[in-house]
């Protein structure tokens, strides 16, 4: 494989003025197959960070679930300005390009091209592919700006050569419109995946695209009588000296006119070289916020490549001072973004990117609020718009976390009346509903259950389903209200939602010692009932604003500390889903940090991989790849809100991360390697550093944590008594 691997991403483009072109170390494939270690979901696509439409080869028609690309197949049929964020969400408002060569062929089936990945290049500023066979093989290569993309295809000799531009896939009514004069196919695709998960139907919403091209062509639109079983789409047919091809193609979601300005503005040439390089530029300064040294081979490919999955969302939707809002159906002044995945990337992701991209954070958060201001709520998970998936209202985290870092760019009146509504007003029909996962046709979900759990304690699993996960997540979200109460100066209500992030314990059965599922009547349910995505095992330990309290209910820190043990050594430990992120770093709440190091350095080793199998689990933007980079690092935000980070086992020797204002913190590890995983001594600016975490504030001071590592456990950290624990 790993020679394989070798020919597919070894390709580079000239070297930055810096000392290592860190866009070079970026696999996009790592994650894009099943294999030993697991599938990770991800697709190599070609955009900027945060790029509003990304540009991926087609190897399959996209669906929930479902991704464009998969490793394992062995043609494509088309390129994708694809807007999907994860396998289990689908796409909305996409288009494809596709060169052909010989007969016309509309169906994906018909048109779809054999590939080997050997000829296959896949980088966060380029993609190329040879398709078909022999002397009618097809090359294809493109690049890519925020809403644009930039094709250019060679075409066999002494065969009709054409570039099929599809709007809308069988059963969805596009749009498209032809003009040869400006050499020109416009168009507009309505589809949404979440059209069914929510309660908006958005007649407005369209995904608009233009597609221009460097040559002439003879144009027409397919299919030639309208048909609900047939794709909609165009063809521009190149003369025979036509042999290669360049295509630019502007998108939007506000209209054909800002498509084609998008375009204008991003890519008004035909230069792909500058446009290449222009991304990669980009690409290489958010990259280089994070200089490590230590890591090669496979670990730097896998610390970069997993910083790019991070930087890719959520996805901007301003379209230079406009957005189209998917809660209201109309076009805005400002800035967006959707595709947030809260209740993955709420555990660090987030986190992370208000290390390595805070010029961003308030315009996040004030797109989370404007969402409220449109549509009545904070999303879940917008894609665009409400899908009702996954529980909780994990935006009162990345609220909570802005501001507790003292981030701003929004309105911090209208966030805490925002998360207050999440915490205090029951979603519409919450006690006629269950609110299973992707149930169709439902109001917006907020907190299942709230009816219940405001005179209960707890969401009742004969009501409500997810139930326990359910109590457990909005206690955590109660924590995060709180701060928010606290910053705005509400202090009453900052004790009453303090008091109420401790309702996590009304479903700890103390005869089990688990965290259990409760019916309406107070009785316990069925130890596996009530479950987002893990079981007992795993949800026992998710507390993570309280771990002092879980000790306390656990019977002091040995005894959780034997629980842990029991969980890893049972082998119930389920990285691939994020609920488990978390637990290894609680050894160091309970007077252990050096099984939290064996722990972390386990699953870096066992659980990620610079192969196509190389993640495992869903990425779900970004979220697993955070936890590598921290884990790398030395340090995760067990409770995000906090702005404390737990110190784990540092793989590098050394790093550098450049915050905002310019300064630098540094980690520095004296063998770090992988034969020296256990921290003798740590300080802090020099200082003895006697707990095991830094802080935020630790960073942005820009301040320098040193670790002498060693080949043996230590007692180092061993001391620190979390805040609660007995």
């Amino acid at each position: 494989m790993a020679s394989v691997l070798l020919l597919v991403y070894g390709s580079v483009v000239g070297r930055a003025a810096c000392a290592e072109d860190l866009v070079d170390l970026v696999h996009p494939l790592i994650g894009t197959g099943g294999g030993p270690i697991g599938y990770g979901r991800t697709m190599p696509v070609v955009t900027p960070p945060f790029g509003m439409t990304g540009w991926v080869a087609q190897t399959r028609q996209s669906g929930h679930p479902g991704l464009s690309y998969y490793h394992k197949d062995r043609s494509i049929s088309g390129f994708v300005g694809t807007h999907q964020a994860a396998l289990w969400m689908g796409d909305y408002g996409e288009v494809v390009i596709m060169p052909e060569s010989g007969e016309a062929r509309t169906l994906p089936a018909e048109r779809a091209l054999p590939f080997s990945h050997r000829d296959e290049v896949a980088r966060p500023d380029y993609y190329r592919v040879v398709m078909g066979a022999g002397g009618q093989a097809i090359r294809a290569e493109m690049t890519a700006a925020a809403h644009s993309a930039l094709f250019r295809f060679r075409f066999p000799a002494g065969v009709a050569r054409r570039v099929l531009v599809e709007a809308s896939r069988a059963g969805v009514a596009g749009g498209v419109r032809v003009d040869e004069a400006k050499g020109e196919i416009a168009g507009y695709d309505p589809r949404r995946s979440d059209a069914d998960l929510g309660p908006l139907t958005l007649p407005r919403f369209r995904g608009y695209f233009v597609v221009q091209f460097s040559r002439p062509a003879t144009m027409s639109t397919y299919p030639a009588t309208p048909a609900p079983d047939r794709p909609t789409g165009a063809f521009a047919t190149f003369d025979a000296g036509a042999d290669e091809v360049e295509v630019r193609v502007g998108t939007s979601f506000i209209s054909v006119e800002q498509a084609r300005d998008n375009l204008r503005r991003e890519i008004p040439g035909w230069d792909f070289e500058t446009v290449r390089r222009a991304l990669h530029d980009v690409w290489q300064e958010k990259l280089d916020r994070i200089a490590v040294e230590g890591l090669s081979g496979e670990p730097r490919h896998i610390f970069y490549t997993a910083l790019y999955h991070a930087l890719l969302y959520p996805r901007s939707l301003s379209e230079y001072g406009r957005y189209y809002s998917a809660f209201d159906d109309r076009v805005h002044e400002g800035d967006s973004y959707t595709d947030f995945a809260t209740w993955d990337v709420f555990r660090a992701e987030f986190s992370l990117l208000t290390l390595v991209a805070p010029e961003r954070i308030g315009g996040m958060i004030q797109a989370l609020l404007q969402d409220y201001r449109q549509g009545g709520w904070m999303p879940k998970w917008p894609n665009p718009s409400y899908t009702n998936i996954m529980i909780g209202t994990h935006a009162d985290s990345l609220v909570a976390e802005a501001i507790g870092k003292g981030f701003a760019g929004f309105d911090r009146a209208l966030a805490w009346e925002a998360v207050r509504k999440d915490a205090t007003v029951p979603p519409d029909g919450d006690v006629t509903n269950d609110w299973r996962d992707r149930k169709p046709g439902t109001p917006y979900e907020a907190r299942g259950g709230l009816s219940y759990a405001l005179r209960l304690g707890y969401v009742p699993a004969d009501r409500t389903a997810e139930a326990a996960s359910g109590t457990l997540d909005d206690a955590y979200d109660d924590w995060c209200v709180a701060q928010v109460a606290r910053a705005v100066g509400r202090q009453a209500d900052y004790e009453q939602f303090l008091r109420r992030s401790r309702d996590y314990r009304t479903i700890f059965n103390p005869a089990t010692r688990f965290m259990q599922a409760r019916n309406l009547d107070g009785s316990w349910a069925g130890p596996d009932v009530g479950w987002t995505e893990g079981g007992k095992w795993v949800y026992t330990f998710d507390v993570l604003h309280d771990v002092g309290g879980l000790i306390g209910l656990m019977g002091g820190r040995d005894a959780l500390a034997a629980r842990l043990d029991r969980y890893f050594d049972g082998d119930y430990n389920w990285h691939s889903n994020e609920p488990s992120h978390h637990v290894p770093y609680l050894y160091d709440f309970v007077g252990q940090p050096w099984k939290t190091q064996e722990r972390v350095r386990a699953i870096m080793r066992t659980e990620y991989a610079d192969r196509v199998s190389g993640l495992d689990g869903d990425d779900d933007c970004g979220q697993m790849s955070a936890w590598y980079v921290f884990s790398a690092l030395g340090f995760y935000p067990v409770n995000p809100a906090s702005g404390l980070y737990m110190i784990g086992s540092p793989l590098v020797s050394r790093a550098r991360l450049r915050m905002g204002d310019g300064r630098v913190f540094s980690v520095v590890a004296d063998r770090g390697a992988a034969e020296a995983p256990y921290i003798q001594s740590a300080t802090l600016d020099g200082v003895p550093l006697a707990s095991p975490m830094v802080t935020y504030r630790d960073m942005v001071d820009g301040r320098t944590l040193h670790f002498v590592m060693g080949a043996k456990p230590s007692r180092w950290g061993a001391s620190w008594v979390a805040p609660g624990a007995r």
